[in-house]
């Protein structure tokens, strides 16, 4: 591994040698990622596949595309950023998801999953306008094929005359396991040899079929698809338009290799499909690749993660989620393949009948609930915030215009840290609370997120989402009233200033009047608990008073909480000094969150500061 600096590097070695390097990146990832987190199981499982495309393509000029990208860290190592490991996932260090400004090897960004064949689909079309000759080949995992625009993006490549090359990297898993018609259609391929020995046979000996007449003709067609339906492997891909090459024994280089090599020379869509292990090489990963996809630094002997996990927000959703139902029949959760990530294992298992897990899916995920909404029952939808933006017209079109009555859970709301721009859930405020009849909810603590999402399910009326961050969060920062339709508290008087937060930013406006309180001033402290809809008798009584206003939140500040009321006072003719403390029109890149809140001015000691400044210029 040492001697490997670049792709080339790998194309040097024989059969042996390739196998040995395999066995080093394996033991480096497990040394490198114990110490740094990361997407570790997704990555162990790919080793010999990344190594036999680099062996038979040419990056930077042939093009591979990989779905999602948490399993890029191999192409990475071998196209010359082993060095730079040890920072993967830092700030100022290497991305965990591939980035074009990164390195030229990787050619389209990617973070959310399924886009890889629309993507790939593209810088073919763009070849073949250009007249280039390269090859372009799009990684995609079983489960990232669950999502929608996979099969919008299967439909229209497979008729399409162009070279592309999509390769499915078929383990079970997405994050956790597989569900639906479309794992247990790849499950039988895995599982049924006999499809495999003879598929190679099968249009051959139909061809030596004599055709008698045109109705023989007809007939014998008819029969001929019928074989083809009940013995061919890939028959779906292949009615879509696609060459099917396997399953191929993922881990073994050399079929590896000879299979990519005829994909490259085929013409047209070729879809080649790869059996692989997830975690493969390290005990722990393969009996947990859920745990492992995404892991904390770890202990290598045991497998044990070094931080004890405290429980936080999602573990709090889950737990009261649970509660909620267990009063009321008609409660049923639904996430998109995430039931661990999302808190949801526990209803899982306790309402097994009332839990929906549709796969990467999140626009089914929201019509679905819709439907069930519409049909009396009580939809709770647990979502990332991230991944709510790709279902954004079903929630306006499918659940707001209805003013169905479901719920959406968004968990990840604010900075997600070393995830990156992918992943930072900064947008939701800004793409919700425009919707009618939507209400957007900010729990403060998890005392408070017991009490809203009861509400939220069995009071209130119409589409509400309820939005917390990662991680943990206080148990109970102040004793608070029963929740009421676009409530806000004020937690906190003064006459210098008005501080407006939301969610977690409640503790953090707490903490600056406090530290305002020590060098003289005060501070009226509110905690807008609806977002939408907005509390603006509290916020204007206050700020008439005060003549000051500060707005809190972990959202852009592009039509965010304080562009709201912002547009509030505006309307009422209000004329007060304002600041507003958010992130910026701009990509939050990878980091911890308290850099990131740091450099961004969120954490208390920055806002503090800034409040302070703009005060004592007012007064000079």
């Amino acid at each position: 591994m040492d001697n490997i600096n670049s792709s080339d590097d790998i194309k040097k070695l024989n059969l042996e040698q390739i196998k040995e390097l395999g066995n080093e990146i394996r033991s480096f990832l497990i040394e490198k990622v114990s110490k740094t987190g990361g997407h570790l199981a997704s990555n162990l499982g790919v080793v010999e596949l990344t190594l036999a495309l680099h062996r038979v393509f040419n990056t930077p000029e042939d093009k591979i595309i990989w779905d999602v990208g948490h399993q890029s860290y191999v192409h990475k190592i071998i196209t010359g950023r082993k060095d730079k490991f040890d920072t993967i996932r830092k700030l100022g260090g290497l991305s965990g998801f591939p980035k074009s400004m990164e390195s030229e090897h990787d050619a389209f960004n990617t973070g959310h999953s399924s886009t890889s064949i629309s993507a790939a689909l593209g810088i073919a079309k763009a070849r073949d306008l250009k007249k280039e000759k390269h090859s372009v080949i799009a990684v995609i995992g079983d489960g990232a094929l669950t999502g929608g625009m996979a099969f919008e993006a299967l439909n229209d490549a497979g008729s399409s005359p162009n070279n592309l090359i999509v390769v499915l990297n078929d383990n079970e898993m997405s994050i956790s396991r597989n569900v639906g018609g479309l794992s247990c259609y790849l499950s039988k391929i895995r599982t049924e040899p006999f499809y495999f020995k003879v598929k190679e046979d099968i249009d051959i000996i139909l061809n030596k079929i004599p055709a008698i007449g045109k109705s023989a003709v007809k007939a014998l067609d008819r029969v001929k698809g019928t074989i083809k339906y009940m013995i061919m492997p890939g028959i779906l891909f292949e009615e879509l338009g696609f060459k099917y090459l396997g399953p191929i024994d993922g881990h073994n280089i050399a079929e590896l290799e000879n299979v990519l090599t005829r994909a490259k020379n085929t013409k047209g869509p070729v879809l080649v499909h790869v059996c692989t292990q997830k975690g493969r090489g390290y005990t722990y990963a393969e009996e947990n690749p859920a745990v492992f996809h995404g892991i904390s630094p770890f202990e290598i002997e045991t497998g044990e993660v070094i931080a004890h996990k405290v429980p936080g927000y999602s573990d709090a959703f889950g737990r009261e989620i649970v509660r909620i139902a267990q009063k009321d029949e008609r409660v049923v959760a639904l996430t998109a393949a995430m039931p661990h990530g999302t808190g949801l294992d526990k209803f899982s298992k306790t309402f097994p009948e009332r839990f929906f897990d549709v796969g990467i899916a999140e626009q089914h995920a929201v019509t679905f609930g819709a439907g069930l909404a519409k049909n009396g029952m009580i939809p709770v939808i647990a979502l990332y915030s991230s991944f709510l933006q790709r279902a954004y017209d079903q929630v306006v079109h499918d659940v707001a215009l209805q003013n169905l009555h479901v719920v959406f859970a968004i968990d990840r709301a604010g900075i997600v840290g070393e995830d990156g721009e992918t992943h930072q859930g900064i947008y939701d405020i800004s793409f919700l609370r425009h919707i009618p009849n939507m209400a957007v909810v900010a729990p403060c603590d998890y005392n408070e997120l017991a009490k809203i999402l009861e509400y939220a399910v069995l009071e209130h009326d119409g589409p509400i989402a309820i939005r917390y961050p990662r991680g943990a969060g206080a148990e109970k920062l102040f004793d608070t009233p029963d929740v009421k339709l676009g409530q806000s508290l004020l937690i906190g008087e003064g006459g210098d200033v008005t501080i407006a937060a939301v969610g977690n930013k409640v503790g953090v406006a707490l903490e600056v009047a406090e530290k305002l309180k020590k060098v003289g001033l005060s501070a009226d402290v509110i905690y807008c608990r609806f977002i939408k809809p907005l509390d603006s008798n509290t916020i204007i009584n206050s700020i008439q008073k005060t003549k000051r206003l500060v707005t809190i939140e972990d959202n852009t500040i592009e039509g965010g909480f304080g562009s709201r009321i912002l547009e509030t006072i505006n309307q009422k003719g209000i004329n007060v000094k304002t600041r507003m403390f958010g992130y910026p029109d701009a990509f939050i890149p990878h980091g911890s969150t308290k850099e990131l809140t740091h450099i961004y001015r969120l954490d208390p000691d920055s806002i503090f500061n800034d409040i302070l400044k703009e005060i004592s210029k007012s007064r000079i």
